[in-house]
């Protein structure tokens, strides 16, 4: 028997198969696209081949994200805030702030020892310092998003980028290529921009260690080198950091479909 959690964001759809014993068996990530429904099939069904299960296997599933109502095979929904501060503190049980920085919101999250939210902040207002951010900057510079944090961390000296907005960043790194100014610099400002409005988030809800980064740009070690740089923290990152959302559904399902059994195990004993 086997859980799952689905994890529809507005940029990537990400899945997770947990087995009986909560271990990660299974990952799935696809573009999400127009179809969000066809996307939460899409990932499931990569997490379920490298799970080696079948579909009816899967005895129990949530979806989160902003497209968690749209997972046709799910039992229920949970929020995103929720599942990433579960998933966060599965994978760092010490974590008290998670910051997730996704495709279109930035959010930062305060939780106790048991993973469960006691505060949380969301920038869903602007796509300023999420991942689109970074895409703008790349795409005017020509480069992918895997090449932008290693490009970054080659600066001599960091410019200091004054736009936050996604629309008219791309004016100012072309105005500063003008000027003769490297792409490393340009980069280098561009993340500590991010950085600064991110940790700003972070203190409206109270910044404490230990501090883990979820969503897909804390793959970019740029961001996660500004970010430390900014707090003088180490930031916990792990290589299913962006998983993170989808490994919290999956938790809660496990929850919801083995808890029981491993309490009557334990009331035996």
């Amino acid at each position: 028997m086997y859980v799952a959690g689905v994890d529809v964001g507005s940029t990537q759809t990400k899945a997770v198969i947990l087995d009986g014993d909560k271990k990660i068996v299974g990952r799935g990530l696809t573009h999400t696209g127009a179809n969000v429904i066809a996307a939460a099939q899409r990932a499931f069904d990569e997490a379920r081949q490298e799970a080696g299960v079948q579909q009816d296997e899967v005895t129990y599933t949530i979806g989160t994200g902003y497209g968690r109502y749209k997972v046709p095979f799910g039992d229920t929904q949970v929020t995103e805030i929720s599942c990433h501060a579960r998933g966060a503190c599965y994978l760092f049980p010490a974590t008290r702030t998670v910051l997730d920085i996704g495709g279109q919101d930035t959010k930062g999250i305060r939780t106790n020892e048991l993973g469960e939210v006691v505060d949380f902040v969301m920038n869903d207002k602007c796509a300023a310092g999420t991942g689109r951010f970074l895409a703008a900057a790349a795409e005017v510079m020509g480069l992918t998003l895997d090449q932008l944090g290693e490009t970054s961390l080659r600066s001599q000296k960091a410019l200091r980028i004054t736009n936050v907005c996604t629309v008219f960043v791309e004016t100012e790194i072309m105005a500063q290529l003008a000027r003769g100014r490297s792409v490393e610099d340009i980069l280098h400002g561009v993340h500590n921009s991010i950085s600064g409005r991110s940790v700003s988030l972070l203190r409206r809800v109270g910044l404490e260690p230990e501090i883990t980064m979820t969503g897909g740009v804390a793959r970019n070690v740029g961001m996660v080198s500004a970010l430390e740089e900014r707090m003088q923290l180490k930031i916990n990152v792990s290589a299913d950091s962006h998983y993170v959302g989808a490994l919290g559904a999956s938790i809660f399902a496990w929850e919801r479909e083995f808890a029981h059994v491993a309490a009557g195990e334990r009331k035996g004993e």
